[in-house]
């Protein structure tokens, strides 16, 4: 059992590739504000060594935008650790336009497609609260 827990929320209405996307990218988020979490590097047979993964389950979460923005408040409040992905994202290409599209974003209310939250089970659970596990 662990300490924390890793929650990925993601737009229930989004296309599969998009889906997969966001959490591909919002899973590196929660992966590199969590080193310590992190596992050794895997070695296969012939020696060679592959990259580090989480070293704990992450649950994925599909939402509406209420669900996804009431997860993200409660992040919030609960001090939780959080990547975000908004919908403006979609047309950037590069870090610092997805970092310039998410800071045009209504500071109360952003456009979220996905979330990731990290933090102690008992307030990720509840951060999490009415949202299926995508199915």
């Amino acid at each position: 059992m662990f300490e924390t827990k890793v929650a990925v929320v993601v737009l229930d209405d989004l296309a599969v590739w998009q889906k997969l996307n966001v959490t591909a990218f919002l899973a590196t988020g929660i992966a590199a504000s969590a080193p310590d979490a992190l596992g050794e590097p895997y070695l296969d047979a012939a020696g060679r060594s592959h990259a580090r993964l989480l070293g704990q389950p992450m649950l994925v979460f599909a939402g509406d935008a209420a669900g996804l923005l009431r997860a993200w408040q409660q992040g919030i409040a609960r001090g939780l650790t959080r990547a975000v992905y908004v919908r403006a994202m979609f047309a950037t290409g590069h870090d610092a336009a997805n970092r310039a599209a998410f800071l045009a974003e209504p500071a109360e209310a952003p456009d979220l497609v996905g979330l990731a939250l990290r933090g102690p089970r008992k307030d990720v659970d509840k951060a999490t609260k009415g949202l299926a596990l995508h199915g």
